[in-house]
Order: C-alpha cells, then structure tokens, then sequence
C-alpha cells in the first residue's frame, strides 16, 4: 500500500481594498433575533422575518463594524459580553429552498477572531440575507430548583 499524507493549508483571501468615496453601497438586510437563528422556512416563498434591519454598506465591512451598527440601533444589545453570532441566508438554486451557512460570531467588550472577517471573506453575494443570532450576556441556562424535603 502507498503511504498516504494530508495537508490542512489555510487559505488566505485577498481582500480588495475598496474606495468607500467612489463606491456604492449595497443594501444589506439584516434580521436579528434573541436568543437564536430564524428558521430557514421564514425565508420560503419571497417571506421575510418581520424584523427587518436595513444596512447600507460595502463588502469590505467587517463583522465588528456591522455588530457596532446593530449596538447602534438595539440599545439591549449594548451591555458588555453581549454575543452576534453572524449566519448567511442564501438561496440555492438547484433544491429551490434558502439554506444558512454561519459565518463569525463577535462578542460586545471582547476582542475576538472574527471580528475583522470581512463580508467578501465570508463569500457574500449581493441578495443574501444575513442573520444574527443575539445573545444577552446574563442569557444562561435555567438552573436546577431543589425540591424541599417534606
């Protein structure tokens, strides 16, 4: 038997630096929900979730600058330790149905590793949607109740 090696290379994208003067902005729709991600089924049939934030920016936006302009807009997510956690909705055209690739998460107070990851990075396409899952920081799982003895 041939010996058989593998490689993991990482693959560094160029990002093109984008003249923000000359260049128009593209909408960005936005929908944040708490807690969770929207289903993918609210995206069927030219449906929207009902929360609809529109952003004018460029590809070259960073997921630091869009959790700033949501902070901007939703004061409850201003508190420190506070969790974006940045999903695509695209459409794919060959099973006609929307489908939702996770693309960074940014935490408010905390430098992270996504939070220069650029839209053109994360392979957005113009049309997308992107979908922001919002969680508070004393956002924790319910605790457990003793039962009194009696």
């Amino acid at each position: 038997m041939a010996n058989v090696e593998s490689m993991i290379v990482e693959e560094k994208t160029q990002v093109k630096q984008i003249d923000r003067e000359k260049t128009c902005p593209m909408l960005l729709r936005v929908f944040c929900s708490t807690g969770r991600h929207h289903s993918v089924s609210e995206y069927m049939f030219g449906n929207v979730p009902n929360n609809e934030l529109q952003i004018y920016t460029w590809q070259d936006a960073t997921l630091h600058e869009l959790t700033s302009l949501v902070r901007d807009v939703n004061p409850d997510t201003r508190k420190k330790g506070t969790y974006f956690d940045f999903a695509v909705v695209y459409p794919n055209f060959r099973s006609n149905h929307f489908q939702m690739r996770e693309i960074g998460v940014t935490c408010t107070g905390q430098k992270g590793i996504d939070d220069n990851k650029t839209l053109a990075q994360a392979k957005f396409s113009i049309g997308d949607f992107l979908d922001i899952s919002i969680t508070p920081p004393n956002r924790l799982p319910p605790t457990v109740r003793r039962q009194r003895p009696y």
